[in-house]
């Protein structure tokens, strides 16, 4: 019966017969039930490594329009390779000064500043080895370094430029380890579904707009006098020759009086 020794970089796990005790330094497990620390590697291309969150475990990072989703100016296009131009995460339209919320709950691993940019990164909990983590960008941390976060919490403010995009947005990212992802793969698909698409599509594209959708325009009045005497139809016609014609036929068979009386005197 042998033992087994894994270390991580915060625990120690012992694993005897199947068993396996934590050592002193214990921090939040990683993945479902502590196990995704004792995995190993995860597959980089997934996002999660078990099932769909909830949507009370992951929240969009700004607000969009009446409290809805956000819209996504731009999306998520990686780079055929690493030294080619991409965009390594999703745009989303915001406003300066505008709260930044954590997307997923997690641990603040960078607060600082980047070339002159507000950069915010967190570590993404129970995500597997690696983890996963979002960045944030231009912003003004309001959360520090170490600090412990949930989903939806306020972690920074959207900063006044400088933006990449035509209007004021906020940059989101998505990596794990060195690979980058989707970050919309880290949101439930009924988070990505909420909200009318018509008016504000997940990835900023216009949506056809469904023709039971518009409103019916009023068809144009006529004077009551042209609505209560519509046209002459052909049986109509048809019928006012047929009546014409019977008429005819009926003075005709009716006795002239001069014949009548031509004959009378013939008789006498």
């Amino acid at each position: 019966m042998g033992t087994t020794v894994e270390r991580g970089s915060h625990a120690t796990t012992m694993r005897t017969a199947g068993r396996s005790t934590e050592g002193p330094a214990k921090e939040p497990a990683e993945g479902p039930a502590g196990a995704a620390g004792a995995r190993g590697t995860e597959d980089p291309a997934r996002a999660e490594p078990s099932a769909e969150p909830s949507a009370g475990e992951r929240s969009w990072p700004v607000a969009g329009p009446a409290g809805i989703r956000p819209t996504v100016l731009r999306g998520w296009d990686p780079p055929p390779s690493p030294w080619a131009a991409g965009h390594r995460g999703v745009d989303l339209a915001s406003s300066a000064g505008a709260e930044v919320l954590a997307a997923a709950p997690g641990r603040v691993v960078y607060a600082g500043t980047v070339a002159g940019r507000g950069v915010l990164t967190i570590e993404v909990s129970r995500s597997g080895r690696p983890p996963l983590r979002t960045t944030y960008e231009p912003v003004h941390p309001t959360a520090r370094k170490g600090q412990h976060v949930t989903a939806g919490q306020r972690v920074a403010v959207l900063q006044r430029g400088p933006f990449h995009c035509r209007a004021p947005c906020l940059h989101w990212g998505l990596r794990r380890g060195k690979a980058y992802l989707d970050p919309l793969s880290l949101l439930p698909r009924s988070m990505l579904r909420s909200g009318p698409s018509r008016l504000l599509p997940v990835f900023g594209a216009p949506v056809p707009t469904d023709s039971r959708t518009l409103p019916r325009h009023p068809e144009p009045t006529e004077p009551a006098a042209h609505a209560r005497s519509p046209a002459p139809t052909t049986a109509a016609l048809l019928g006012t020759v047929g009546l014409a014609a019977a008429a005819l036929w009926a003075l005709g068979r009716l006795p002239r009086p001069g014949r009548r009386a031509g004959g009378a005197g013939r008789g006498e």
